[in-house]
């Protein structure tokens, strides 16, 4: 990506938040390793996978690109948007990534209950890791830490975590080093891996409780977001 830019490299450079020049290439190659990653699998659970990661990694991508510089945060401000008729970067990612999550949780799970709280898990996750994408390193080593207990279980959900954990450290040292940022291609792409390894690892209880989570941390999230707003 950096020797044929898509765009041209001009597109794929952002100002992080000290003003540093960094690189977005990060973020696909980050979705593009855990799908890579993923081939392990056995063929139902390879796709919800794909579906999954490369669904976020798309729709977070399109996010960084025509995103740029809209000042609006947090759901209630894309949804407001929408209501008045503008359908923002914004509204498209979380309408995506939650369509997204849903169909590869269906995959995943046989009982609707299950469907619809692995969904919640596979969209929230996502949601989460881009929620703590706020310094270098941050969203990576989220998912380093929550991922490598995942890596003592069997199955698929040990495959999943691999997959995730195994890309989150190959870009870690660039986001660290501030050359690159995953950006939001990056961070729900990781975020999505992990969710679709906690719920190939986990029955209707613990579903739930991941779930009841993830919606906590999500409206503690849209609760800073709108106070920075309001700030700002």
């Amino acid at each position: 990506m950096r020797s044929r830019a898509p765009g041209g490299p001009g597109r794929w450079q952002r100002q992080n938040y000290v003003g540093r020049t960094v690189e977005l290439y990060a973020g696909p190659a980050a979705a593009l390793g855990v799908a890579a990653g993923a081939v392990a699998l056995p063929a139902r659970a390879r796709a919800a996978a794909a579906l999954a990661v490369l669904s976020a990694g798309a729709c977070g991508a399109y996010d960084d690109m025509a995103g740029e510089g809209d000042p609006r945060r947090g759901f209630r401000a894309h949804l407001g948007a929408l209501r008045g008729g503008e359908v923002t970067s914004g509204a498209v990612k979380l309408f995506g990534v939650s369509a997204a999550g849903l169909a590869a949780g269906a995959l995943l799970k046989e009982r609707p209950v299950d469907k619809l709280l692995a969904g919640v898990v596979i969209a929230g996750a996502a949601h989460f890791v881009n929620l703590v994408d706020v310094r270098p390193g941050r969203a990576a080593g989220a998912v380093l830490a929550l991922g490598v207990p995942g890596l003592l279980r069997r199955g698929d959900a040990r495959v999943l975590a691999a997959a995730s954990v195994g890309a989150a450290a190959a870009v870690l040292p660039e986001d660290v080093g501030e050359r690159a940022m995953i950006g939001d291609a990056g961070a729900h792409a990781l975020g999505a891996a992990l969710g679709c390894a906690v719920v190939a690892g986990n029955g209707r209880v613990g579903l739930a409780a991941h779930a009841a989570g993830l919606i906590a941390a999500a409206a503690y999230g849209e609760k800073v977001s709108a106070a920075a707003g309001a700030r700002g």
